[in-house]
């Protein structure tokens, strides 16, 4: 049996983007991934198939497991030969207890390793425009459990020396004992009037601020609504949140986006997402696979050259018409005179990763345009090859064939149904848990649609949906969903910005 490995990982404040890279490779490897409360789920994404996911999730006064039945969840794992993911918030040894885990693993001799987080006593107050240090206000910074353990017989926080530290205080896990806190700092003279600031949900959209003094911080917490999870800052470095506040001034601020495309093509979206203090929530509804017969792609991909044109309407038919070409091991250059036509830009590039100058991009992104821009290209009697996908609409066929055009359809490319289970998803959608759903493809759409159990998908009013283009869009409502958004430019970025003009045309988050 081979030897088992338990990987401490810190998973970062919320943000799935602040995982470091070799936490990212630790949860792609492992066998089983352990995760809690504070590990965002999107990182589940991330594992590989057939992987076991354990959710060991704490709340204040309930625990899935105890501390000590986690401990034994990892020995019995890692003893059973696992490579185990372990994922903890923020950084598994700053008030993680990764510590108690790593004792219990090395007692019961499993391997095991630590890989530090990006911890949230740094990078919460930083989301929300708070520097734990800075020139002229603090030159130190102190962390403080907010949540002692109960079965101590007093505490070890000096509340003395804290008050008198001219530094910047950060307490973890104390929104519940916050009266107690600022009541023990204040009876120790720190000024009443010292900037406090809490912050819920940090680095996530769920992220809420609510600023004040120590005096008075417990009273706005309270009207807030204020709950756990949440950081307090306590220090001068409080009163630069007004100047730097940044990542709620993003445009996607506050808002989780489904993203349903093919998993391998969902990174790009994605990103865009993040990039604009969004959290992109991918639950491809597609798969991109080979067709089942590859004899007609092998036969157009080795008599491509004595195609006039080869017109590729997506970035995937370019992808499974050249890995033939790749694994028939035919040469490049033997497509010879063949003119090329990519649909859009993202085709285009993918072209010209492959070495290829595109002769025709139409200047709106859709079949008609292509017909309408070849028309004027094409001479009776050429021939035309198009690669597409097995369910492709049939209009540019037939509109080659009505110019008089020899055309060859041939498919390169299948989109099925992923088969993921949706439970958790549609329960996210109910609760209004997600801001908006994007969809790229009638595909998407099509699956999306049959992952409803009544067969008649449900969105509620206050979730957003945006559609890639008109094709697609006409799919969505045909299946009976509502549009509210449909790209003018026929792009991944296209759909990006016109997501951004419908928010700021509505004003404020989750509007």
């Amino acid at each position: 049996m081979k030897e088992g490995r338990v990987y401490l990982i810190g998973a970062g404040p919320g943000d799935p983007g602040l995982i470091t890279v070799k936490g990212l490779e630790c949860i792609k490897k492992a066998d089983t991934v352990v995760y809690d409360r504070l590990a965002n789920p999107s990182l589940l994404s991330y594992k590989k198939p057939g992987a076991e996911l354990i959710y060991v999730g704490k709340l204040p006064h309930r625990h899935t497991l105890s501390q000590e039945e986690i401990n034994e969840l990892l020995v019995t794992q890692g003893q059973k030969g696992c490579v185990v993911a372990r994922l903890k918030g923020g950084d598994p040894f700053v008030f993680g207890r990764g510590g108690e885990e790593a004792e219990h693993l090395r007692q019961a001799g499993v391997a095991f390793e630590v890989v530090p987080g990006v911890t949230s006593c740094i990078a919460v107050p930083a989301y929300a425009g708070i520097p734990v240090t800075h020139r002229g206000l603090a030159s130190t910074f102190t962390v403080i459990t907010g949540h002692e353990d109960p079965g101590k017989t007093g505490s070890y926080i000096d509340w003395s020396r804290l008050a008198l530290d001219p530094g910047t205080l950060i307490f973890l896990m104390g929104v519940e004992n916050l009266p107690e806190i600022t009541a023990n700092l204040q009876e120790k003279c720190k000024s009443a009037s010292t900037p406090t600031a809490v912050i819920r949900w940090g680095t996530r959209p769920e992220q809420e601020v609510v600023t004040g003094t120590l005096e008075d911080i417990g009273e706005k917490v309270r009207a807030a609504g204020l709950t756990s999870p949440a950081v307090i800052i306590v220090g001068d470095v409080v009163s630069l949140r007004q100047k730097l506040e940044w990542f709620e001034k993003l445009p996607f601020f506050g808002r989780r986006i489904l993203v349903t495309r093919a998993r391998r093509q969902a990174s790009i979206l994605s990103r865009r997402i993040a990039d604009l203090g969004g959290e992109a929530l991918e639950f491809p509804t597609i798969k991109i696979e080979p067709p089942l017969d590859l004899e007609p792609l092998d036969q157009a991909v080795r008599w491509a050259a004595t195609y006039d044109w080869i017109v590729f309407t997506s970035v995937n038919g370019v992808d499974y018409f050249f890995q033939r070409l790749k694994k028939l091991k035919i040469d490049i250059r033997n497509l010879g005179k063949a003119r090329i036509c990519a649909i859009g830009p993202q085709t285009r590039e993918a072209l010209e990763e492959m070495g290829l100058v595109v002769d025709f991009i139409p200047e709106k992104y859709r079949t008609e345009e292509i017909l309408e821009g070849l028309k004027e290209k094409l001479v009776i009697g050429q021939r035309v090859l198009l690669p597409k996908a097995e369910l492709a609409r049939p209009l540019l066929a037939q509109g080659l064939l009505a110019f008089g055009i020899q055309v060859d359809e041939v498919t390169a490319y299948r989109t099925v149904q992923d088969d993921q289970d949706s439970t958790i998803l549609l329960e996210k959608i109910r609760q209004g848990q997600i801001q908006a759903v994007t969809f790229t493809s009638s595909s998407t759409v099509k699956n999306f649609a049959a992952l409803f159990p009544t067969g008649e998908p449900f969105i509620p009013e206050n979730i957003v949906v945006a559609c890639i283009g008109p094709v697609t869009a006409d799919t969505a409502r045909t299946l009976g969903l509502r549009v509210d958004v449909v790209a003018r430019e026929y792009t991944i970025e296209g759909l990006v910005q016109a997501l951004v003009e419908h928010f700021a045309s509505k004003g404020g988050r989750n509007k």
